[in-house]
């Protein structure tokens, strides 16, 4: 598969658009606004940012952008198409009569219906499953899946392949699963602001310092667990599983939103955000999210497991001038600094995860290492060459100086898209034992290994390797 048709190229719409494209699909988008191609660019933007900045590995090339003037232009070819169209049932169902008029046979259409249920749907005949993301579609990887199960499999492997997590309703329902759960938030929410109990700033702090962090790596049973001590869930449900019948929540009453409630939910909104655009405030959202989806990566929880195995299935390196790739990784925010580049830290951060592929490379893997033997970093030295900046995508190649009895030497050359080089990384590790914290040669298989890269790359210039700081060679 390989072009995606985006009905409705609104903040949804577009976020879709911008996940399909990065994952090097072509996108045929089709919206009757006249900005349409001004908001989608802009979602692009900010999706070019920050979605490559997740891995260790690059995304496929970048898929082409149309803007189709009709529904029926937009869906031919097609092999997804998404309908990411307002919440009103008959304006679905009208646009679903112009794609199904245009849809190959035996394709279906994916909805982004916060709330419809797939039989609603489909009731006037059109093969509909819903797919329902969440904002913002391009990072946060779950999508929601309910209707006809061969329609479902089909979504979710498509969904899967393009760095996402399906969720496969077990029954349908409206509103499916987690939007029942910000449903219910939310309700307390507004019945808190209506009561004065607290401010919109006071609501979301409450959320933002506590529960919402540990949600995002463990969601709630597993929290639940934990605070149940040592006995686990049965004795949480026993210390607080009678706080159910208690009045602490108006969760099945709704108060009504009159004018007042909603001045003094704007009202205060402003004051809390109101100094920052939207596209600041999504910004900020996408550099947030990119540093704990990052976090979540490093341990494979939550959401970084779904990273993770998508990783797995883009571009593994290869090599580049005779060398090997060891690395190519986009620079995310959180390696950047005040001065709005790549920080010393960060490059040293490259060489280690560069390192860690030449050690993969010779057999050193993570196999390897639960053995009980790896490479201890022994001396490191770092030239800064060029500037790198939030986005660019590094290329590290590796050269191994030396690689005969416990010693490995390698020199890392780090290149931007242009072929500038940024940076080099001459580091010298020497293998051990991992019992006993002593040096030792390394097993057969790794030494000859290492031992042919050396013989391969022995001779070949290292410009930069061999200084001291502050000479240049």
């Amino acid at each position: 598969m390989s072009r995606a048709a985006i009905i409705g190229g609104g903040v949804v719409g577009g976020g879709w658009a911008a996940r399909f494209l990065l994952n090097g699909w072509d996108v045929a988008v089709f919206d009757p606004d006249p900005e349409a191609d001004r908001k989608i660019g802009e979602v692009l933007d900010n999706a070019s940012a920050a979605l490559p900045a997740l891995y260790a590995r690059p995304l496929p090339p970048e898929g082409s952008l149309t803007f189709a003037a009709s529904i029926s232009e937009a869906v031919a070819g097609a092999d997804w198409v998404q309908e990411s169209v307002s919440e009103r049932l008959e304006l679905k169902h009208r646009v679903y009569d112009e794609i199904t008029a245009a849809l190959r046979v035996g394709d279906f259409i994916a909805s982004s219906t916060s709330g419809f249920k797939a039989s609603d749907l489909a009731s006037g005949g059109a093969p509909v499953v819903v797919v329902h993301p969440f904002n913002p579609v391009y990072l946060l990887p779950l999508a929601e899946i309910s209707g006809d199960p061969t329609l479902c499999d089909k979504a979710a492997e498509v969904v899967t392949s393009i760095g996402m997590h399906p969720l496969v309703l077990r029954k349908e329902i409206d509103a499916f699963i987690g939007n029942r759960f910000q449903e219910a938030v939310w309700r307390e929410a507004l019945w808190m602001l209506k009561d004065g109990i607290a401010t919109t700033a006071e609501i979301d702090d409450a959320i933002r310092m506590s529960f919402g962090l540990r949600w995002a790596q463990m969601g709630l049973f597993e929290t639940y667990r934990i605070a149940g001590g040592e006995a686990g869930m049965q004795s949480y449900i026993a210390q607080f599983g009678p706080t159910l019948d208690w009045p602490w929540t108006k969760l099945t009453d709704v108060p009504e939103l009159n004018a007042a409630l909603v001045e003094t939910i704007s009202s205060q909104s402003d004051a809390q955000s109101g100094h920052l655009g939207i596209r600041e405030l999504e910004r900020l959202r996408d550099d947030n999210l990119v540093a704990i989806l990052r976090g979540l990566r490093r341990t494979g929880s939550g959401a970084g497991g779904v990273l993770l195995r998508h990783e797995t299935l883009l571009d593994r390196g290869g090599e580049q001038d005779g060398l090997p790739i060891t690395l190519r990784q986009s620079v995310p925010v959180t390696w950047t600094d005040y001065n709005g580049h790549m920080n010393e830290a960060a490059y040293l951060e490259l060489g280690t995860w560069a390192t860690d592929g030449l050690m993969k490379l010779v057999g050193a893997d993570d196999a390897y290492v639960a053995s009980g033997k790896s490479f201890f970093t022994v001396d490191t030295r770092i030239r800064y060459l060029s500037e790198a900046h939030r986005g660019d995508l590094l290329t590290v190649i590796t050269q191994v100086l030396e690689g005969a009895g416990k010693k490995m030497k390698l020199f890392h050359r780090v290149t931007k898209p242009d072929g500038t080089l940024a940076a080099t990384l001459e580091t010298l590790l020497v293998h051990t034992d991992l019992t006993t914290r002593r040096a030792c040669p390394p097993e057969p298989q790794v030494a000859q290994a290492l031992e042919t890269l050396a013989a391969a790359h022995a001779g070949r210039p290292a410009e930069g390797a061999g200084g001291a700081v502050g000479q240049r060679n």
